[in-house]
């Protein structure tokens, strides 16, 4: 591939103006400048627009972002006030939108490993449903009722229809081999049923399905929905939601469904599997994967003879862990001139002592490609920021929202002094346990070693 990078990788508001390319508005060089690198840039329109979308094509309450995609308390402002529930799959997850003052009954609390600890707080804040995932999740459900402390649980059952869906099988989450819900082939997800029907401590309102992530085929995730939705049907609950994994395009050539699209396929199948109710959903990487890209800054070009090109920027799997750990490929382009053919053929790896650290194995580069140039990665919203970790000790890039021509910063760069805030030794201080004791003590090192 040497031609430019395709407009349908880019956000919504990217032009090409006098100082490159600009989202928002804003050259991206620009913010480089000003904010650094690594840098996630999101526009803010994009997102929004996205949001709509799915609202207009399901319901205002019958779409949940999957905050799990990218969450910060800018993000989840914006997706409930563009009309949006929000699924949160943790905690961690819950405290942040609460933070962002989302109210607790437009929340949705997923996750396969609830502790007593988040499943407290979501009941006692009343989120508008707790999506159980196993009867040890039910035991703990109960215990907490039994207390007299705490109303039932309104509840959905996540359930495993036999049907996965994916672009790799670490994101086919439907099938019977599953961490995931309740059977269907078993029979655990009626015997779930039968239990919550039964159970003073919770309230059934529905029955839940994810098939899988970055689906490019509605009718895969039409089929996941008509098996969920079958199942619905049957047991007479009043609430369908078959998850997200729409899919979104990473590469030139690629083609993904509309919301419109895949709201037809999934109310058509679910009309079919005999479900006369309304469908609810879940989307994220769709809502937020296109409107975020990536921009680093080149360090090193090797070219090895006979052999490869090297390119080597100032992030990598430290803030985009996908491609190592799904093999998943994106494309790569000079902000400064986006619209430049890509003859070179290089291998754009990261910083990170690791041989897998590859951003792009194959990336078609401009031939001008020089040492301290801004890069930018597209369709890097999702799952980038969010997976983002400290290996290294890289601190974790800033997140800047773009909207017209204005800019602002809704995650700061991390500093050394972040990587060094939970450290219990950080001052010299060694921290150890007592013996028989539940407390921490502080202990100055001794210089003088035991023998």
């Amino acid at each position: 591939m040497s031609s430019a990078i395709e407009p349908e990788l880019l956000p919504l508001t990217a032009e090409e103006g006098p100082a490159g390319l600009t989202v928002g508005a804003v050259p991206l060089t620009e913010l480089a400048r000003r904010f650094g690198t690594p840098l996630f840039v999101y526009d803010e329109e994009h997102l929004r627009r996205r949001c709509r979308e799915a609202v207009a094509a399901f319901g205002r309450d019958n779409v949940a972002y999957a905050s799990k995609a990218f969450l910060c308390t800018a993000m989840a402002r914006l997706a409930h006030e563009e009309g949006m529930l929000l699924d949160v799959a943790s905690g961690g997850e819950l405290a942040v939108a609460l933070r962002a003052g989302v109210p607790a009954d437009r929340i949705v609390l997923h996750g396969n490993n609830k502790d007593e600890a988040e499943l407290r707080r979501a009941i006692s804040a009343r989120v508008r449903h707790i999506v159980v995932d196993s009867f040890d999740e039910m035991d703990r459900i109960e215990r907490l009722h039994a207390t007299g402390e705490l109303p039932p649980a309104r509840i959905q059952l996540r359930i495993a229809p036999g049907v996965a869906a994916g672009a790799h099988e670490s994101i086919r989450t439907g099938g019977s081999d599953s961490k995931f819900g309740f059977g269907l082939a078993d029979g655990s997800a009626t015997t779930a049923v039968r239990r919550a029907a039964g159970s003073p401590a919770m309230v059934l309102e529905g029955v839940h399905a994810h098939v899988g992530s970055q689906v490019l085929d509605a009718t895969e995730l039409a089929a996941g929905a008509a098996a969920v939705a079958r199942f619905a049907a049957q047991s007479g609950v009043c609430r369908l939601t078959v998850g997200g994994g729409l899919g979104v395009v990473y590469e030139a050539g690629q083609s993904a469904p509309t919301f419109a699209e895949w709201a037809g396929r999934v109310r058509d199948a679910a009309r079919g599997a005999g479900w006369e109710g309304d469908v609810a959903v879940e989307p994220g990487r769709s809502i937020v994967a296109r409107a975020g890209l990536t921009l680093y800054r080149v360090g090193t070009i090797k070219h090895i003879h006979g052999v490869r090109t090297y390119v080597s920027v100032d992030g990598g799997m430290s803030d985009n862990l996908r491609p190592a750990l799904y093999a998943s490929r994106y494309e790569a382009f000079l902000p400064r001139s986006s619209r430049s053919p890509r003859p070179l053929r290089a291998r754009l790896v990261g910083k990170h002592c690791e041989s897998g650290d590859v951003i792009i194995d194959n990336a078609a580069l401009p031939a001008d490609l020089q040492v301290s140039d801004v890069l930018a990665t597209p369709v890097t919203g999702a799952y980038g920021y969010a997976m983002a970790s400290n290996y290294n000790k890289l601190p974790r890039p800033a997140v800047v929202f773009v909207r017209d021509g204005d800019a602002r910063v809704v995650v700061r760069r991390e500093t050394e002094d972040d990587l060094l805030r939970l450290d219990a030794d950080a001052t010299g201080v060694e921290m150890s346990v007592r013996p028989g004791a539940g407390e921490l003590v502080a202990a100055r090192q001794s210089s003088v070693q035991s023998v």
